[in-house]
């Protein structure tokens, strides 16, 4: 059995990023994905089977076969679903895992996202609580990714809601037609704005060239690497050391402990030359960084005697508060031609309304869309009048395709004990029972998604569309994007599952870093927050080895 200081289960945004910290401490590290390394090829350009519209497929893995999932509809009933279909709740397995398809919105948290329940109390049901960390505590992390990584925006303009002490190595991405609609519109308002923060070189950055403005950005691998993931920026590094070994298609089983229930290793199976095998190998250090549905899982179904509800869970914490967001969007008819192909789309957003909201807990954010294919508008974008065929829907499509501006958004979401993840009877193609997902959101995430709602009517109508209208999610399991929170942090293990290290409380060598330990999910986008918490932890675990 091969020994290492450190095996990492999991490339995606945090993961990576923990490998290369421990690998350029001289840190003997196993890093294992799940999924494959795919080139720009393997991901293609596939409009109805892609990471953001999964009518037939998708484009980043799980493999559809053998990868299946238990969903609990709010109703209480129950089935079976496959990786490309909503209620899976997926997120992309391949090196880079969701970096590698991302849209790249690279926010920081709004300092009040750390205390929302210092701010607001807790609403009943709800299990909102304080992170034992700060922003001020997380913001030289922020910085770190922003420039280690390669981030462009304009911090300056939002400086008095989200502080930082250096501005973005790269500026951010240039106006577009509604840019200008929008921004004149926001002013009208009141409203603060500033561009989107995205880690997508603007310009040439750590040898990796610049966007070439192409149509096909979220949901799809970049063409000239100018977005920047894990896959390309922190794991080749992590490699290059010589202390990294890198497995694709590897799937974690279990971290098996020892008669004292120390945890020793990790048993997984390897699928790269069509000829699987079960191997094992063990580590001072176990990190699990596999995305908050598929650690969950993985902490649940690593039972032994000494551990019968699975690790870190003796208070029944593993699996729960799962978090992910509502976006609601509303669209509106410019009368001019607002769309002229130039992406990636995501150019303007508002925070106006992360807090302070009267009568709402929290808020979130608004932006312009990215660009979508045909196909994506029409699934997505059109009034909830039109005929969905026919003459009366291809003459709409031909006349407004180019003049239908998109506004959306997370919102804040209260997390619900009850929104979870356990583990089912159903097993996957290795005979690992899968995730079981059940519940819902807390009501008060959809007051804040209604409150945006209307807010998106509000700036389109005040950029002068002639028609607008909009969708809201209702009660709903919300870790379809950007799931988060199974495996929060906090001081009582009680009522969290890791110290704020990423420490799984009673385990004094196993860890969670990935979103997983968001104990709220922020207004924003929350790749950022996973990656600059993944720095934290990964240096405080370099520090102990």
């Amino acid at each position: 059995m091969n020994e290492y200081d450190a095996i990492i289960i999991g490339t995606g945004a945090a993961g990576g990023i923990v490998a290369c910290v421990l690998a350029e401490a001289g840190k003997h590290v196993l890093l294992l994905e799940r999924g494959a390394a795919l080139s720009f090829g393997d991901v293609g350009r596939d409009h109805l089977r892609n990471q953001r519209l999964a009518i037939y497929g998708h484009n980043a893995g799980p493999d559809v076969i053998g990868n299946p999932r238990v969903f609990v509809d709010p109703h209480g009933r129950s089935r079976v679903v496959k990786p490309y279909e909503p209620d899976y709740h997926n997120n992309a397995a391949c090196l880079g895992g969701g970096t590698r398809v991302y849209g790249a919105q690279a926010w920081r948290f709004h300092p009040d996202d750390f205390r929302m329940a210092s701010k607001y109390g807790v609403p009943e049901g709800s299990s909102l609580a304080d992170w034992p960390i700060s922003y001020e505590d997380l913001e030289p992390f922020y910085e770190r990714v922003e420039w280690e990584l390669g981030a462009a925006g304009d911090g300056e303009s939002i400086q008095s809601r989200i502080p930082r002490k250096r501005n973005y190595p790269l500026p951010p991405v240039p106006p577009n037609p509604q840019t200008v609609a929008l921004q004149t519109a926001a002013r009208q308002l009141g409203w603060v704005t500033s561009p989107v923060p995205l880690l997508i070189n603007t310009r040439s950055y750590a040898g990796r060239p610049a966007c070439i403005e192409c149509k096909y950005c979220v949901g799809f691998a970049c063409p000239t690497d100018a977005k920047n993931g894990t896959q390309n920026t922190v794991i080749p590094r992590a490699v290059a050391t010589g202390s990294c070994d890198l497995k694709t298609s590897a799937v974690a089983e279990n971290i098996e402990t020892d008669n004292r229930g120390i945890v020793r290793g990790v048993s997984y199976f390897v699928d790269s030359s069509g000829q699987p095998r079960r191997e094992t190998a063990g580590s001072k250090v176990v990190i699990v960084s596999a995305g908050a549905i598929e650690s969950a899982r993985l902490l649940l179904n690593s039972r032994s005697s000494l551990h019968l509800a699975g690790l870190g869970n003796e208070y029944d914490q593993v699996g729960r508060n799962l978090q992910g967001h509502l976006y609601p969007r509303a669209y509106g008819i410019s009368p001019d031609r607002v769309f002229n192909g130039v992406g990636p789309g995501v150019t303007i957003a508002t925070i106006q309304f992360n807090h302070d909201n009267p009568g709402i807990i929290g808020g979130g954010m608004l932006a312009d869309d990215f660009i979508k294919p045909p196909i994506d508008f029409w699934y997505d974008s059109l009034p909830p009048v039109l005929p969905r065929w026919g003459l009366e829907n291809k003459r709409f499509m031909r006349e407004n395709f180019t003049r239908v501006m998109h506004v959306r958004g997370p919102v804040q979401d209260i997390p619900n004990p009850e929104g979870r993840v356990t583990i089912d009877a159903v097993r996957d193609k290795w005979g690992i029972p899968v995730a079981h997902l059940s519940g819902t959101t807390h009501p008060a995430t959809v007051d804040a998604a209604e409150f945006m709602r209307e807010r998106g009517e509000q700036w389109l109508r005040a950029s002068g569309c002639e028609k607008v209208w909009s969708t809201q999610p209702g009660l709903i399991l919300s870790g379809r994007q950007h799931q988060a929170g199974t495996c929060r942090m906090g001081n009582d293990p009680r009522s969290s599952v890791t110290d704020e290290r990423g420490r799984v409380h009673a385990h004094d060598n196993l860890f969670v870093v990935d979103g997983s330990l968001h104990v709220t999910n922020g207004g924003f986008n929350p790749v950022l927050t996973i990656m600059a918490l993944a720095y934290r932890s990964a240096e405080y675990i370099a520090g102990r080895l």
